[in-house]
C-alpha cells in the first residue's frame, strides 16, 4: 500500500453534513471519489489522444464499448453499506 499525505480541503457545509451521513470515514470515501475522477481523466486523455492518430470511433465502436460498461457495470458486486 502507498503512503499518505495528510491535506486540508475546504468544502460546502452541505455536503460535509451529507458526506457524513454516507459515511464514517471520510477520508477513504474522498480518496476513493478523487481516484475515480483521476481515472476518469486518464480515461478521457487517452481516447482524444486514441482519436487524434486514428480518427473518430465509428457507431459500432461506441455501441460495443457501451455494451461492455454496461456488462462490466452489472458483473460489479454491489457496494458495501
Amino acid at each position: 500500500m502507498s503512503g499518505t499525505t495528510r491535506i486540508t480541503v475546504t468544502l460546502p457545509s452541505e455536503q460535509v453534513t451529507e458526506l457524513r451521513k454516507l459515511t464514517d470515514n471520510v477520508s477513504g470515501y474522498v480518496a476513493e471519489a478523487v481516484a475515480r475522477q483521476i481515472r476518469h481523466q486518464l480515461l478521457g486523455d487517452d481516447l482524444r489522444r486514441y482519436q487524434e492518430e486514428h480518427g473518430a470511433f465509428s457507431e459500432g465502436e461506441l455501441a460495443e464499448a457501451h455494451a461492455r460498461i454496461v456488462a462490466a457495470d452489472d458483473a460489479s458486486p454491489p457496494d458495501a453499506a
